[in-house]
């Protein structure tokens, strides 16, 4: 009953004057949403990065020339030496791990059907970067396939549309059998990748034309077509790491490289590299995090200049009640009271902030591609601070209300 009188005694001093409540709130109710909402930016962009890199495969390793260096890429430097198209064959001769591969030839070029024309990547590859890649064909369109090993070897000129190059230059047609124009080199049609999305951060994965690499490199990037990427699959997640330690030991012997050089190639694992992204990750949403928090120390302080405000206003009132018999522990309970009802509330209101906050954000053109993840540790974790910074900054005034002398409170003009 002691509490419930207190507590009762809190509010209504609170509600005495709703508009400095509500003001002192609302530090708390910037911060929580602050908090909320930035947290869920770093969760969607992590779940982003981690879907990019499940498309491609955990299994899947990357051959590339040059030494690589962590987040900086590839560093083709001195002693670099450019990829031949051999080292597919010995790869499959003497990496027993591999189970596929495929040479890459990238290059972007402008497609023309009719009076439509885009601007996209042209990859060339061979048979197995369907696998490779993780690619599913769009059964919707009657005969769609990949091209085979024999269209490969024979430099066909066919082609595989990714789902965004479809809606760009067959939103009405059914692009199977169609020919279209890559350059000046005329192209068949045979296929249409089902779509895997928009990738934060990656752009689309869908914008984009498959051919055999023969082709390609031959008919639309000519003479001075360069290898740019060795793709291989390990024949499992677990065998991955033994595939690597193969190529690279490979490579070691092709380019000769001597002991203790550096290596003048890389070999990057997709499961490596998707694990660093999530470190990567986990810091950017806990910075963000951190930097958002920073407006609920604000609100902290707020409240604590309020709360003293408060008390300096209610020196009389103070030194009336402590007269007639009130204890110190009821005067530092009160204000604490009030002061963790501000934090809690305005956390309360904080939540639903943030929530709309992250809902909204999709709407903005830097974040479209990323979807927000509001997450319940989240919602905790900044409900949890927000109280802890009621009670904390709310301690300070309450202790120095229950300290008065009676006495001089009652004095106080």
């Amino acid at each position: 009953m002691r509490v419930l009188r207190i507590f009762r005694l809190s509010l209504r001093a609170l509600t005495r004057n709703k508009m400095r409540t509500a003001l002192t709130m609302l530090g708390i109710i910037i911060g929580v949403g602050a908090v909320i909402a930035m947290v869920s930016i770093g969760a969607g962009a992590k779940a982003a990065v981690q879907s990019r890199f499940e498309a491609m495969g955990t299994n899947n390793l990357s051959l590339r020339s040059g030494s690589f260096r962590g987040p900086g890429g590839v560093q083709s430097g001195a002693g670099s030496l450019p990829l031949k198209l051999e080292l597919v064959d010995l790869i499959k001769q003497r990496c027993p791990s591999v189970q596929y591969i495929t040479p890459l030839y990238q290059t972007r070029a402008q497609v023309v059907f009719g009076n439509k024309n885009w601007n996209t990547s042209i990859q060339g590859v061979n048979e197995n970067y369907e696998i490779i890649g993780n690619w599913n064909l769009d059964y919707t369109y009657s005969g769609s396939r990949f091209f085979t090993q024999k269209e490969v070897e024979e430099g066909a000129r066919v082609c595989v549309l990714g789902a965004d190059t479809v809606a760009k230059i067959f939103p009405d047609d059914d692009p199977i059998g169609q020919i279209l124009r890559i350059k000046t080199v005329v192209f068949e049609v045979i296929g249409v990748l089902r779509a895997k999305g928009q990738s934060g951060g990656f752009g689309s994965r869908d914008d984009l034309i498959l051919a055999p690499y023969t082709t390609v490199s031959t008919r639309i990037i000519g003479a001075n077509a360069q290898l740019q990427e060795i793709q291989m699959a390990a024949y499992s997640a677990s065998s991955t790491d033994a595939a690597q330690r193969e190529v690279e030991t490979l490579m070691r012997e092709y380019n000769r490289v001597q002991p203790g050089q550096a290596d003048n190639f890389s070999v990057r694992n997709m499961a490596d590299i998707a694990e660093s992204a999530a470190e990567s990750q986990n810091i950017f949403t806990i910075l963000l995090g951190s930097i958002a928090s920073i407006s609920l120390l604000v609100g902290g302080i707020g409240i604590m200049n309020i709360m003293l405000v408060s008390v300096t206003e209610r020196i009389r009132e103070i030194g009336i009640r402590m007269a007639v018999g009130g204890q110190e522990e009821d005067i530092l309970i009160q204000f604490l009271f009030e002061a963790i009802v501000l934090s809690v509330t305005g956390g309360l209101i904080g939540i639903g902030f943030g929530f709309a906050v992250s809902k909204l954000l999709h709407f903005i053109p830097m974040f479209a591609t990323i979807t927000t993840i509001v997450s319940p540790s989240s919602i905790f974790l900044a409900f949890g601070f927000s109280v802890a910074v009621g009670v904390f900054f709310g301690f300070y005034p309450a202790r120095k209300a229950s300290r008065l002398d009676p006495i001089e409170a009652l004095r106080y003009e």
